[in-house]
């Protein structure tokens, strides 16, 4: 009998702490009128000096573990997707680990920035496949304020922190019907932060994120239409089969044109980039809850999942949900 992955419940966190348009034009040359023209964000969450990649991640999983009425201990596997960890090692996963008392499981990493989260869940569902897993936690946990420069205008408006968990179980029937993950490495000075432990340059002494957005939008924009395109055709559908997309936040502008590209109304397209902006490997399993806890995502229905990150990595996950 054949293997499949499914979605057993959902979870996310967003600190208290919140910081609006305004706010940001306090300290830097905008205006709550421009970032949200170009954006589509008025706010997003901070946060606070206590809390880390693997604290956040700890409320979201506990959140995802009690929505699919299990105990931590029946986990078998758990992966963190994040380019905020806690530390260079042990891994953020380890450490959440170590938070929700999990012994002796499989944990670790995935590092695919904004589409680390699709990463995570595409690996999580060939564990669960192959028969190597029966019950995987995969959450998206990041912290970005921190790698902010928050006096540039081109990238301090855009980010925010939570994260996001799901709960994937072993089913006899296709939850998640396919995933499918790309990465191109020649695009990695359009979007990065630099390591003052690895490759060096002498004019960024600094570990801020740096994008050449103009750039990225075009690249990314095109890069989603054709995996919503692939995806499509590797499950034999048609654009109207899709019931709900749920991108990664990052732009109004992308999440139109993607939607454009299904011939999808916008109110069949889960966005928490208002309140939240982008964050980064978290945002598409927190859009994914909401959209659920809120009951607009149903039992039954197809779900599209896509993102795109630096790297270039860019992904996309099919589940009926």
């Amino acid at each position: 009998m054949r293997r499949y992955s499914r979605i057993l419940g959902t979870g996310g966190y967003l600190p208290e702490t919140i910081l609006t348009n305004d706010q940001i034009a306090e300290t830097v040359d905008t205006s709550d009128a421009w970032i949200i023209e170009r954006t589509g964000i008025r706010e997003r969450r901070i946060a606070g000096k206590h809390e880390t990649a693997s604290s956040m991640a700890e409320f979201a999983a506990r959140q995802a573990l009690e929505s699919a009425e299990i105990e931590a201990g029946t986990i078998d596997l758990v992966i963190v997707a994040t380019c905020t960890p806690d530390r260079v090692f042990p891994s953020t996963a380890c450490l959440l680990q170590q938070r929700l008392n999990v012994r002796d499981c499989a944990a670790f990493d995935v590092q695919a920035a904004c589409s680390g989260f699709i990463y995570a869940l595409s690996i999580a569902d060939q564990y669960v496949r192959a028969g190597s897993a029966r019950r995987v936690l995969v959450v998206g946990s990041e912290v970005t304020s921190r790698i902010i420069d928050w006096s540039d205008r081109s990238t301090c408006i855009l980010f925010g922190d939570g994260a996001g968990a799901v709960v994937l179980e072993a089913a006899d029937e296709p939850g998640i019907l396919s995933t499918h993950i790309h990465s191109d490495g020649q695009y990695q000075d359009l979007l990065y932060v630099p390591n003052r432990n690895g490759l060096r340059n002498s004019e960024e002494d600094d570990q801020f994120l740096k994008m050449q957005g103009n750039e990225v939008f075009k690249i990314a924009v095109n890069t989603l239409g054709r995996i919503v395109d692939e995806t499509l055709a590797a499950n034999n559908l048609q654009k109207s089969d899709i019931h709900w997309l749920v991108p990664h936040q990052a732009n109004i502008r992308i999440i139109a044109a993607t939607a454009k590209k299904l011939q999808m109304p916008m109110g069949r397209v889960v966005m928490t980039i208002e309140k939240q902006g982008n964050t980064s490997a978290a945002s598409v399993p927190l859009a994914l809850n909401e959209a659920i806890r809120d009951g607009r995502i149903q039992r039954g229905q197809m779900v599209l999942m896509e993102a795109f990150g630096g790297g270039f990595a860019w992904g996309s996950a099919l589940i009926r949900y």
